[in-house]
């Protein structure tokens, strides 16, 4: 099943950009997944067990790197991802 989704990231601190900048980076690394960025959101496209895992690991590195923030997060069940 495919999976897409968006996130976005607010970390309850005064220095936010390098925990924000951090996670989009790791997310948009993977290569198993299709990432799109802009400022309001990142989104990632791709295999459903594929998306969940990255997300768990990558929010949970985060959560242990950079402390207390907030994970929003949209799901749907079909692959949205932009066509060139």
């Amino acid at each position: 099943m495919q999976l897409s989704i968006e996130i976005s990231n607010y970390p309850l601190n005064e220095q936010y950009i390098e925990p924000i900048k951090d996670v989009i980076s790791r997310l948009c690394a993977n290569g198993d997944v299709t990432s799109s960025c802009n400022t309001m959101s990142t989104q990632i496209f791709g295999e459903y067990d594929v998306v969940m895992a990255l997300l768990t690991q990558e929010m949970k590195q985060s959560f242990e790197q950079f402390g207390t923030m907030i994970f929003v997060v949209k799901f749907i069940n079909a692959d949205l991802a932009p066509t060139a």
